[in-house]
């Protein structure tokens, strides 16, 4: 029998199909309306944008938006410090993501494990404005329990809004604290699903906790990892503007170890009142993203395709 194809046989396909099509209809219109149109404002990025013009009646600039970024004597700074804490992110928040996940997997005390993971669970739903203020109670030298704490212990107060080097330590800290809950869940998912015919033949074979976890576990859960790290390397050129802006705010005592190209941003479009520049900067970031997923991507395709995510 000849196979119907070409024009007509699409359009049998989309007949046969229209129930599921119809289903599939709200999602695909609110993708196109909010994830696709939108990006049609890269044209800004060219533009030298006016109330009057919008979006589209603004007269082109080529890329002068984009040359004050790089002549603001910041951009190699705050692309540092925005890579460099992002990889800390990603790497030190994907072995702890993984650790929680595996320990909680091997409590044995249903009660006692779900207690916990709700209390990981927990900071994940608290705002960084709240966090910012737990910070500031925390570090502040006049008011904070870390001060009172070392004051307590015949120390002197340290004025960490003071001390820029040690706000690495203290973003790191607060961006895992209150991620790795709800990190570890697809973690947690994907050693769910191990068949357990696995871990009792390990058993039986004489293998121990930490040798099931680093022979079994590990290994089957790789797949994953390496897929939401893709994931997370596909941000890396993207601070998180929330985080920095609540803990940090506008102490310019501690930019030079904070500083990331969000918040650099927001700064210049506050004063500057520049859509076209803002655009710029965030395309910049886009476009770097790209290359970057793109490019860990095919090392990771090369090294084992089955781990590649395309």
């Amino acid at each position: 029998m000849k196979k119907q194809g070409g024009f007509k046989g699409f359009l049998k396909k989309l007949h046969k199909n229209r129930t599921f099509l119809l289903m599939l209809s709200p999602a695909i219109i609110y993708t196109l309306l909010f994830a696709y149109y939108p990006m049609t404002g890269i044209v800004m990025a060219f533009k030298k944008y006016n109330y009057a013009g919008g979006i589209w009646g603004s007269p082109w600039n080529g890329l002068d938006n984009f040359k004050f970024f790089f002549k603001s004597g910041q951009a190699g700074l705050v692309t540092r410090n925005t890579v460099l804490y992002n990889i800390a992110f990603i790497l030190i928040g994907t072995f702890t993501q993984i650790a929680v996940a595996i320990f909680l997997t091997e409590i044995h005390n249903k009660r006692f494990r779900k207690v916990s993971q709700s209390m990981m669970f927990l900071p994940y739903f608290i705002s960084w404005v709240i966090v910012g203020v737990m910070a500031f109670n925390i570090f502040s030298s006049d008011y904070g329990f870390m001060n009172r704490l070392i004051v307590a212990f015949g120390g002197e107060k340290v004025p960490f809004y003071t001390k820029p080097e040690a706000w690495p330590f203290i973003l790191i800290f607060f961006n895992i604290w209150k991620g790795v809950g709800y990190g570890s869940v697809m973690y947690l998912a994907a050693i769910m699903g191990i068949d357990t015919s696995i871990y009792e033949a390990a058993a039986i074979d004489g293998a121990n906790v930490f040798q099931r976890i680093f022979k079994v576990t590990i290994p089957m859960i790789m797949p994953t990892a390496v897929i939401l790290l893709l994931m997370s390397v596909g941000g890396i050129f993207k601070g998180n503007f929330d985080m920095f802006y609540n803990l940090v705010g506008n102490n310019g005592l501690l930019y030079n170890y904070t500083d990331v190209i969000d918040t650099l941003t927001m700064r210049a479009l506050i004063s500057s009142n520049d859509f076209g520049m803002a655009a710029a900067i965030g395309l910049f970031q886009s476009v770097l993203c790209l290359i970057t997923v793109t490019v860990v991507n095919k090392l990771v395709s090369m090294y084992d395709k089955e781990y590649a995510l395309f």
